[in-house]
């Protein structure tokens, strides 16, 4: 008997560890997540952010038959690095109330363009069924794919080209928009040469759609440009066109779960989002972050001069850009006496992580980094769900685990985890002492 009862409380010795982690809200600066100013606004670095954004005029890019210059995007990749953001771009042809944007030497050859004025201002809209113009689009599309895809300076894509400000879309002069054959060749230049790097579309759309060729078989993700005016469904016929309503008509409503959703708050709201002041318009923004499972917004708001940002201002918008996107919480992790570690992360965002960017597992010695133990895939983490990591590792003992998740980008800012734990880019675990 005394045996058996030796061998009842030996068990345990060899049986794993466990510690609890604290959670602690992620930064608002997280990569690849939150509010977003454009590059050459006057207070970006007025509010915490780790994306920035750029339209490029496609006359800039394309001088010539098989004749590109990058020079334009590379000048401000080298701006935006410097801040350790990531760009997101939009390449477009025509932008009301801003000159011509299509290449001379295509007008030269015989592409027309309609110029006409409309409430933003004068646009030149090119005839979008010219070959040659069709073909220096898909020209232009595929040297960039060979030049930009997986450049970890780039965060996301919008696919632009098409239709005022590269928005899809000639309203109100429908008569000269795409016609679905012309969006087709570009949606298929796009998802060719695009394969790393997340491209977005305006409008989601299924087949026999008015207006939009069928894109919700395509490896692309969405933008909502009428972010908390135009986005939740209201149920009135009117409103068939806000954003939610699209996705739901377009079979579009689980997309985000492996391509990402971004957009950009109404111009209306930029005076008054999270002040307190509600416009009679504005629609609740955590309920439309919710269902969309937005990543990412831009807001000009938060980022221009002329738009006051007192601190309670700046703050209720930290959490708001904490609610966007992934937030991922370690709340566990296991050890036992013969190597086995397991780790439990559990995603508390709105939004997945689409990047193949690893979680490193790293053992320190004496506060000295010694090697990585083990690479953890965070894609594919839902919003609500839970994952548990498993690996061994032959450190001994007294050795400290950390993890973090590295930005590919030289300089970007790391991933860091919802966690009281976290000590700059690592997450240290809290020590598990075996015997």
């Amino acid at each position: 008997m005394r045996l058996i009862l030796f061998l009842i409380f030996a068990v345990p010795s060899f049986a794993q560890q466990n510690s609890k982690l604290e959670y602690a809200p992620a930064p608002p600066d997280n990569p690849l997540k939150g509010f977003v100013p454009y590059v050459e606004i006057d207070g970006w670095d007025r509010f915490p952010h780790s994306l920035e954004y750029h339209y490029f005029a496609m006359n800039r890019l394309m001088t010539g038959l098989d004749a590109f210059d990058w020079s334009p995007i590379e000048e401000i990749l080298e701006v935006t690095q410097k801040r350790g953001c990531q760009l997101i771009f939009r390449v477009y042809l025509e932008y009301p109330g801003k000159p011509n944007a299509v290449p001379e030497f295509l007008i030269e050859q015989g592409v027309k363009i309609t110029k006409w004025k409309g409430d933003s201002g004068v646009s030149h809209t090119p005839d979008y069924e010219s070959p040659k113009l069709r073909k220096a689009m898909a020209d232009l599309i595929a040297a960039m794919g060979k030049q930009f895809d997986g450049d970890p300076r780039i965060g996301f894509l919008q696919a632009g080209v098409l239709g005022s400000w590269g928005e899809w879309h000639t309203y109100p002069r429908d008569g000269l928009w795409a016609s679905k054959e012309t969006q087709v060749m570009v949606l298929e230049a796009f998802e060719k040469e695009f394969s790393e790097t997340p491209v977005l579309l305006r409008y989601p759309a299924k087949e026999n759609h008015y207006a939009q060729a069928e894109n919700v078989s395509r490896p692309f993700g969405y933008h909502d440009d009428s972010f908390a005016w135009a986005t939740l469904e209201t149920g009135r016929e009117e409103d068939n066109w806000f954003f939610l309503p699209l996705l739901k008509a377009a079979g579009a409503t689980e997309k985000w779960k492996t391509h990402p959703i971004g957009g950009e708050l109404r111009p209306e709201l930029w005076p008054t989002a999270f002040t307190g002041k509600t416009h009679p318009k504005e629609q609740d923004f955590d309920e439309c972050a919710r269902q969309t499972h937005v990543s990412w917004l831009l807001d000009t708001g938060l980022f221009g001069k002329k738009f006051p940002l007192p601190d309670s201002r700046k703050q209720n918008a930290i959490r708001a850009a904490q609610r966007m996107g992934y937030e991922f919480h370690v709340s566990e992790w296991k050890r036992t006496q013969n190597g086995r570690i397991e780790i439990t992360v559990e995603n508390r965002g709105v939004a997945p992580f689409y990047q193949d960017w690893p979680a490193e597992l790293v053992a320190f010695s004496d506060g000295a980094k010694g090697k990585t133990i083990a690479k953890f895939d965070l894609r594919g983490i839902l919003p609500g769900e839970k994952k548990t990591w498993k690996t061994e590792s032959d450190a001994d003992a007294k050795s400290e685990f950390r993890l973090r998740v590295k930005n590919p980008m030289e300089g970007g800012k790391p991933l860091r985890f919802a966690n009281r734990e976290l000590e700059g880019e690592w997450l240290v675990l809290p020590k598990i002492t075996l015997p």
